[in-house]
């Protein structure tokens, strides 16, 4: 065996072969011990993610690989599993105890989690029905079996169910591909070490090693067993003995492989020896016949059950010794994540105490609120509710349709800016290759995606359009009696009101749903960022009820719901000030148009600048400040000379009307204009900062129902199970950290065991 070490072990493996000298002898109070970690943590607590090594067994059926089992056990025994053989794992665990004249078969009570001793024909048929009870289905569910006898080496395996070569029927192949993919999530572990059983003969037809090569490409971790090699004895001779047992070049150098005899006898008769002393016999007549056809020293110590038993054994205690450092720090970390969720279970039973339900309800909701500003400040660890525009306004439509029950025609808004957008998704292509909205396509949240929301409603209401054409009629029915008894300056405001009024103020009513729907979205980057802080470097820079409150935000389904409740009222509250606050803004403005509208008294264009720019002097600062000054009614001393202009004469109505028209447009693109370069200022004065500044209040006053008192009822019960769960799962963890740690100091002998916990017992 030890010439084998030397030809098939890598480098990696001689380290872990000095730390098996550590338990040298106890190999199998070793397997004990991690078997009941495992049970106790893994298989009754139900943590999958434990680094527990194990042996896993691959092979198509009638390869042997029953045979295989049998013949690790010692003896005969055969898992009815009817016509389709096996769906489920089987996880058998071989202890070998020196002079039992008897072996001892076990079931693993998934209830209790403790062995039962049953008989062989009893564990036979418990194994049978648990495949039977699947049907034509399959399950990771495995049937555990422990076998102790003086036969059997000391190792554990999991029998997976072999690959289906043909099937009959639709049902078959179903059953074969269900198979493979059961199959595949043990292959990709990498904790596993791969037992794969082919059939002696032609190394290149190996059809598991095909599917092992997938999951396992360096062959660090497989151990190929080529069985039946008795059948093909004859072709073997000694000119090619040795290339035959290396595949011919057809099985890589690295592969670990082993060639062996299975011990069989004619169908019908029953054996005159038992099956481990059959094993015997077959191990000397395959190490017999390779010596007769010449097979090296090493090629040698790669045939016969004796080798693969010695090997696979070591290879037990190796995998199982490397385990201790990662089980143990994995129990550490399990007692330390239970005794911080009994920490939090606690706290949170002690704020829904009856007396500091509604304290708690609005702390969290103050916690909240204040984190609202960092979010639009920017500072945020938030990838929920990220969008592109696309997604966006997507999104914000069909919210909306849900409300008005999918009718757009519903809307008390206008969705698209102009008729000449057949739908949204012109828009939305409009703003992305003509406008360039920035970040257009990058998908954000918070701030950011405020300041691409304010850019966008611009352009949407830079669309407004005077309502219709200005008519002959319309400007009669605003002079009323008589010409003369009114002025041309108030039939223009008069226009105004009627005709551009109304389209503005529908979308003016969008800009407003569009940030009431932002900050709707925000309520879930809130919670994440007050997450995030936990452990984070900045952790200390923010109030530690952050985290606290962010956890009760999570998991408390009756907080969550009144924090975002009230949070959902607030932002619908200020839309009603932002309409009412930018409605009266708008009336004030058509009032008195002529105000309202003062463009800049300098103009600069870049042919007035010559080959020099300097910065203005001191004398040029005192001059344009007195221009400005005596110019500030210079727009409405022009918009007055265009109204002296228009004919009062009857017989010149005609041209009057082009005229106040003329005049109708120009007024408006003026108003416009001023509206969409301030529409981020009248956002940020009318909902923002009301909102931002007023939202703590609000969390102030939320009151509790009688339907949330009952709904914090139910989450005191279920936490109290909780935390009587956790109680009792770090009992079990504390249980096997003891175990494990006594076990490692008692075996721990001259130093070459490891420290365990460390880099190096890792």
């Amino acid at each position: 065996m030890s010439q084998l070490r030397q030809v098939i072990e890598s480098p990696s493996r001689e380290r872990a072969g000095t730390l098996t000298g550590a338990f040298k002898g106890n190999a199998k109070g070793l397997l004990d011990v991690l078997s009941e970690v495992k049970t106790r943590v893994q298989d009754k607590l139900g943590i999958v993610d434990f680094p527990m090594p194990q042996f896993i067994l691959i092979g198509s059926q009638s390869v042997g690989k029953s045979r295989l089992v049998e013949s690790i056990a010692g003896e005969c025994f055969n898992f009815v599993s009817g016509t389709l053989g096996s769906r489920r794992p089987t996880i058998l665990e071989f202890r070998n105890v020196e002079g039992a004249a008897d072996s001892k078969w076990y079931v693993l009570d998934k209830g209790t989690g403790k062995w039962v001793l049953r008989a062989m024909p009893e564990v036979m048929k418990i194994v049978g029905d648990a495949h039977e009870s699947l049907g034509s289905d399959v399950s990771s569910d495995p049937v555990n079996i422990r076998v102790e006898s003086a036969n059997c080496p000391d190792m554990q395996i999991v029998d997976l169910p072999g690959y289906r070569g043909f099937a009959h029927d639709a049902k078959g192949r179903e059953l074969a591909e269900k198979i493979v993919t059961l199959n595949d999530t043990f292959l990709n572990d990498p904790r596993n070490t791969i037992l794969c059983v082919e059939e002696a003969g032609d190394a290149a037809n190996l059809s598991s090693l095909r599917k092992v090569t997938e999951y396992d490409p360096t062959y660090k971790r497989t151990i190929l067993v080529r069985s039946k090699l008795d059948k093909y004895y004859g072709d073997l001779t000694p000119g090619n003995c040795n290339k035959w047992l290396e595949g011919f070049g057809d099985l890589p150098k690295n592969l670990i492989k082993f060639a062996i005899s299975m011990p069989h006898w004619t169908e019908g008769t029953t054996p005159d020896k038992s099956l481990a002393e059959m094993r015997k016999d077959f191990n000397k007549q395959d190490i017999d016949k390779l010596k007769s056809c010449g097979a090296g020293q090493q090629q040698l110590a790669t045939v016969g059950w004796e080798n693969f038993g010695v090997y696979v054994e070591q290879e037990t205690t190796r995998m199982f010794v490397a385990a201790i450092g990662p089980v143990l720090q994995k129990l550490r970390d399990l007692q330390g994540s239970m005794i911080q969720q009994e920490v939090s279970i606690s706290q949170e039973l002690e704020d829904l105490d009856p007396s500091q339900m509604l304290s708690t309800v609005r702390t969290c909701g103050t916690s909240f609120a204040n984190c609202l500003t960092y979010i639009m400040e920017g500072f945020i660890r938030s990838e929920r509710n990220r969008m592109t525009l696309d997604e966006e306004l997507q999104q914000f439509i069909e919210y909306h349709k849900k409300i008005t029950g999918a009718n757009p025609d519903k809307f008390d808004f206008l969705t698209l800016p102009s008729d000449e957008f057949g739908q949204l998704d012109d828009y939305i292509e409009y703003l992305r290759k003509e406008v360039k909205v920035p970040a257009f396509d990058v998908a954000i949240n918070g701030g950011a995606q405020f300041r691409r929301l304010m850019f966008e409603v611009e352009c949407f209401l830079r669309f407004s359009e005077i309502g219709e054409e200005t008519k002959k009629r319309d400007v009669m029915q605003g002079l009323g009696v008589a010409l003369g008894s009114i002025t041309w300056r108030e039939v223009v405001v008069k226009l105004l009101n009627h005709d551009a009024h109304r389209p503005l103020q529908r979308r003016v009513k969008y800009v407003g749903e569009r940030i009431k729907w932002f900050f709707m979205q925000q309520k879930e980057p809130i919670v994440e960022f007050m997450m995030s802080l936990k452990g984070s470097p900045s952790e200390k820079l923010y109030s530690s009820l952050y985290c606290r409150n962010a956890k009760l935000l999570e998991e408390n389904q009756t907080i969550r719901k009144l924090v975002f409740d009230t949070y959902d009222d607030v932002t619908a509250r200020q839309l009603q000030h932002f309409e009412s606050l930018f409605k009266n803004t708008l009336h004030a403005t058509f009032s008195n148009p002529w105000v309202f509208p003062k463009n800049t008294t300098d103009s600069v264009s870049f042919e007035d600048l010559g080959e020099e720019c300097m910065l203005p002097s001191f004398d040029d600062s005192k001059g344009r400040i007195k221009n400005e000054i005596q110019s500030r009614t210079g727009t409405e001393r022009t918009v007055m000379k265009w109204i002296y202009d228009i004919p009062m004469e009857a017989h010149k109505l005609d041209e009057a009307v082009d005229l106040v028209q003329l005049l109708v447009l120009k007024v408006y693109s003026h108003i416009r204009s001023q509206i969409c370069d301030q529409v981020e200022l009248f956002a940020e004065a009318f909902f923002k900062m009301p909102l931002l500044r007023r939202l703590e209040e609000d969390m102030m006053k939320i009151e509790l129902s009688p339907v949330d008192q009952e709904g914090y009822k139910v989450r005191c019960a279920k936490l109290k199970d909780e935390y009587s769960a956790n109680t009792s799962a770090m009992k079990e963890v504390k249980e096997c950290l003891a175990i494990l740690s006594n076990f490692v100091l008692k075996n721990r002998s001259t130093g070459s065991m490891p420290v365990v916990g460390t880099n190096e017992g890792s």
